[in-house]
């Protein structure tokens, strides 16, 4: 007797918006705005997170630490309406997406963060990017919070942004087809075929 088919959601398209852009110089992961990101196969160039591969770390407990490995986290892609619930439930007045070094926000889009991996980007100027999957909030982008709240060294909120952000941090990213993003600029979201696995 053969397994049961599972439930089968089909391919989906959004329209959504760029409305925030933002590139990490130097060695911190921090951003600041820009009103252009130049997209290379390479991510955004200068960029901290920039590269065709980069090194494992945490996130790859499956390799020995500093293996090479396809970058997939070229760009982070967050939503200012889940940022502000967080905020909300973390009892702070706001989460700005710089600090969390958020390359990119996304209006129109609903719970950004729940994106199935190989949903693609097409925006209007040219550039594609897929989605690769959720990114895990972690206590350095909880203490880059404390800090620019003025509570450097609060554990409250260093280790609560784990915590609380989990599933509302956005997603990592990297670039299928370059090109030049525009602030305001529309966005085909295409939501790939999607279903669960059975076990």
């Amino acid at each position: 007797m053969s397994e049961p088919f599972p439930e089968i959601h089909p391919a989906k398209r959004i329209e959504a918006r760029v409305d925030g852009l933002f590139r990490a110089d130097g060695d911190s992961f921090v951003t600041t705005p820009v009103e252009t990101l130049e997209l290379t196969f390479e991510g955004v160039p200068g960029d901290i997170h920039a590269g065709v591969t980069r090194k494992s770390g945490s996130r790859e407990p499956w390799y020995e630490r500093g293996t090479e490995m396809r970058n997939e986290r070229q760009l982070t892609i967050v939503a200012r309406d889940e940022l502000e619930t967080v905020a909300a439930d973390m009892e702070i007045a706001m989460l700005a997406p710089e600090w969390i070094g958020a390359n990119m926000t996304l209006a129109g889009v609903p719970m950004l963060s729940m994106l199935p991996a190989s949903t693609l980007l097409f925006f209007e100027g040219g550039a594609t990017v897929k989605v690769d999957m959720q990114n895990g909030p972690c206590r350095i982008a909880g203490d880059s919070i404390a800090r620019h709240l003025g509570r450097e060294g609060d554990q409250h909120i260093a280790l609560g942004f784990p915590k609380i952000a989990k599933r509302r941090r956005g997603v990592v990213a990297w670039v299928e087809k370059p090109g030049t993003v525009t602030m305001g600029e529309t966005v085909r979201v295409q939501l790939p075929e999607q279903w669960v696995y059975p076990l």
